[in-house]
C-alpha cells in the first residue's frame, strides 16, 4: 500500500504523507516508506531540497495507537521507529521544509520540529497530547525542545492543550504561519530560495546550525575560519563567486523541468 508519495520538480522533492484514512498516523509501514523516500532524495544529485507535505485535512495525528496497542505485547512499538525518522530528517544533508495545512499532534510535531523550515496555516492546530494518554513526549523532545521557548514547552507539555498556528510561530515550533490560501506560495518562495544555494554549502550550513561550539572563542574561530577557507577554495565556492561576479545563475541552480513521481 502506498502511504508516502514523492514528486520531484525543479530540484525539489515533495514527500507526501498519504494515509488520510487514519489521519496520516505514524504507522510502521508509513515510517518505513518515509525513510525510503528521504534516502532516495539524498541519493538523487538533482534534488536540492525536500518538502514534507500531506494529503487529507490532517498533517499527522501522531503515533498509530491501534498498532501501538497491538505491538506492546509482541515487539517494537512504532514510537521507537520514530526515532530513526526524526534523525533522518534532522541529519538530512539537504534542506527540509514542512508544509502544514492542518492539525498535527504528538509525533507529528516531532516531524515539524525536525525540519529546517516549517510553514503552517494560521488555523492549523497543534497539541502535545501525550500526557493525556498517560505517556510522555520523550522521543520528539530531541527535535522539539531545541525549537521551543522553555516556558512555552513547559506549559504545552504539561497541559496537553491545543494551540494554533499563530502561537506555533510565536514559540518557535514553525517558521511562519500564513493564511490557508497563501500556504503554497509561501512554501514556493522558500524552496525557490533554497535551490539557489550550493549543494555542499547547504549541507555545510546545516552542520553549522547543529554544531557545538569549541571550549574557547579563539578555538571556535580557528575551526570556523578553517571551514570557511575550505569552502572558498572549493570548486563550488569558486563557481559561486564567479557566477555572482558575472551576474548569472550558478551552475547548480536547477532550471524549471518536468515533474517526476515515484
Amino acid at each position: 500500500m502506498e502511504l508516502v508519495r514523492t514528486v520531484t520538480a525543479a530540484g525539489v522533492t515533495t514527500v507526501t504523507l498519504h494515509s488520510p484514512a487514519n489521519r496520516n498516523a505514524l504507522s510502521t509501514p508509513l515510517m518505513r516508506q518515509l525513510l525510503d523516500a528521504l534516502a532516495a532524495a539524498v541519493a538523487d544529485p538533482l534534488v536540492r531540497a525536500v518538502v514534507i507535505s500531506h494529503t487529507g485535512p490532517v498533517f499527522c495525528s501522531g503515533a498509530d495507537l491501534k498498532e501501538t496497542a497491538e505491538a506492546r505485547a509482541s515487539g517494537r512499538v512504532p514510537a521507537e521507529l520514530l526515532a530513526d525518522v526524526l534523525a533522518a530528517i534532522w541529519e538530512l544533508p539537504k534542506p527540509v521544509l514542512a508544509r502544514v495545512a492542518g492539525p498535527a499532534r504528538a509525533g507529528g510535531l516531532g516531524l515539524i520540529a525536525a525540519a529546517d523550515i516549517a510553514v503552517c496555516t494560521r488555523a492549523a492546530t497543534f497539541a502535545f497530547s501525550e500526557v493525556r494518554l498517560g505517556v510522555i513526549p520523550a522521543v520528539i523532545s530531541a527535535t522539539v525542545l531545541p525549537r521551543l521557548a522553555p516556558r512555552a514547552a513547559a506549559e504545552l507539555y504539561l497541559t496537553g492543550d491545543v494551540f494554533d498556528g499563530v502561537r506555533a510561530a510565536e514559540i518557535g515550533l514553525v517558521t511562519a504561519a500564513v493564511e490557508a490560501e497563501g500556504l503554497d506560495a509561501a512554501v514556493g518562495a522558500y524552496t525557490d530560495s533554497l535551490v539557489r544555494g550550493g549543494p555542499l554549502a547547504l549541507a555545510g550550513a546545516k552542520q553549522l546550525l547543529r554544531r557545538r561550539p569549541a571550549e574557547s572563542v579563539r578555538a571556535d574561530l580557528a575551526e570556523l575560519s578553517e571551514r570557511s577557507a575550505g569552502y572558498f577554495r572549493s570548486s563550488e565556492g569558486r563557481e559561486g563567486v564567479a557566477a555572482f561576479r558575472e551576474k548569472r545563475p550558478a551552475s547548480w541552480v536547477p532550471a524549471p523541468q518536468e515533474t517526476s513521481a515515484r
